[in-house]
């Protein structure tokens, strides 16, 4: 089986490539330079040059593959209406292409990312099997620039680990290589129009997130109120007061993705992670 992955020389995307092709697909990754384009050679895949509004390149990929994984976004927070508008083309791109093969086209969601969900559902019912995939907010591991090391810089920066309130809201999380199963399992068996959610911790409070950070920083984890936290944590402050599990019925759908597809963490938590150190180093190439 071929398959066509976008995002394929990203964090997530460099792990399902690796995934697919050590379960024996060959794969196809969209990329936009020649050194990424070495990096996805040596794990074994091709690469098809290009960037997400580069519709036909797209289409052409999508259509000579047997299934898509669609993981590219532009991670833009100054224009993110731009950034949702620009995934929704490229999604509607590839669903044309995939359109009456029944071949699987497994997406990921993004925040207020409504529209694009809508149009892969409907690519559903117009011949494709069509799912979407939702990660924690966390999705951890080495080489990760999301909202834990974050949290590390500015607790860097600040001089202390902080939590709003009593720290008990909880954060979902995800290591990245079990990420990746769960993108290879949809490929291989998520029923089409399947909304799907990858949670190896399903809820760790932020006081505990923010106190294995002051350890190894050798500050104090500090609680600060709501109204300081958008001045401490930026645009991160909003998502740091919230208790995501509970927003988001983060075990029950958990639950429901691991008894559709048979998935399951097989790989250290969040808190066991930073336990290791390597966030606390320097962040070395995801294709090594």
């Amino acid at each position: 089986m071929h398959v066509f992955v976008t995002g394929a020389t990203g964090y997530i995307g460099s792990a399902v490539v690796r995934e697919l092709i050590g379960a024996g697909y060959s794969v196809t990754g969209l990329c936009r330079s020649e050194e990424k384009a070495a990096g996805l050679r040596e794990a074994g895949a091709e690469p098809a040059y290009g960037t997400l509004d580069d519709l036909d390149t797209l289409r052409r990929a999508a259509a000579a593959a047997d299934g898509v994984i669609h993981l590219a976004f532009t991670n833009d927070f100054s224009d993110f209406e731009g950034a949702l508008a620009l995934d929704l083309q490229a999604v509607e791109a590839m669903g044309a292409a995939l359109e009456g093969s029944g071949k699987p086209f497994i997406t990921t969601a993004h925040a207020n990312g409504h529209a694009v969900d809508r149009a892969v559902l409907a690519w559903a019912e117009r011949g494709t099997r069509s799912s979407i995939v939702s990660l924690a907010p966390s999705v951890h591991g080495e080489g990760d620039k999301g909202f834990v090391p974050m949290m590390i810089d500015i607790a860097r920066e600040k001089g202390f680990a902080a939590y709003v309130g009593d720290g008990s809201n909880r954060w979902p999380a995800i290591h990245r290589l079990d990420a990746a199963v769960l993108y290879r399992l949809a490929l291989e068996s998520a029923p089409t129009g399947s909304r799907l959610l990858g949670a190896g911790d399903e809820g760790i409070p932020l006081r505990e997130i923010a106190a294995v950070i002051g350890q190894h920083l050798n500050v104090p984890a500090l609680s600060i109120s709501p109204e300081e936290a958008a001045a401490h944590f930026g645009f991160l402050g909003p998502i740091a007061a919230l208790d995501i599990t509970s927003l988001y019925d983060t075990a029950q759908a958990s639950l429901a993705t691991r008894e559709l597809l048979g998935w399951k963490a097989i790989h250290p938590g969040l808190i066991a992670d930073l336990e290791a150190g390597h966030y606390f180093a320097s962040n070395r190439s995801i294709f090594r």
